[in-house]
């Protein structure tokens, strides 16, 4: 059986990835809880922000790790979440933000045939 992913990416957001790693480095997300610009995902450089047991790894995005806080995730699991980007400036700590854009999240619950098939999440150890 093919294995549903939790979180996608758009083509428009892989660019900014491929411009940010070539930059940056390897990068990763962490779904912000609601801090500064609201519900968001931050892209930082690969280690940059500490995960830990309160995290879950849901998967990745055009080759970065994507986590979210284990809290957050309870209100999401049954969600598909697609990492998009838009014009305008954050007010986060996310590598993006000097640009002129963000990254934000699309999403829609999954379906009850979906669900059978999710990608499992890790947790942080």
């Amino acid at each position: 059986m093919e294995r549903v992913p939790r979180v996608l990416v758009t083509d428009e957001a892989q660019k900014v990835i491929d411009q940010l790693r070539g930059e940056h480095g390897e990068l990763m997300f962490h779904q912000s809880g609601g801090c500064c610009d609201g519900s968001s995902p931050m892209c930082f450089r690969q280690g940059e922000f500490r995960t830990g047991i309160s995290d879950v790894l849901l998967g990745e995005v055009h080759g970065c790790p994507f986590y979210m806080s284990r809290s957050q995730f309870a209100y999401w699991e049954h969600t598909q979440l697609t990492v998009d980007i838009t014009k305008g400036r954050g007010a986060s700590f996310s590598l993006e933000i000097p640009l002129g854009v963000r990254f934000l999240i699309r999403s829609r619950p999954f379906t009850a045939e979906e669900e059978k098939a999710l990608t499992p999440v890790e947790t942080m150890m």
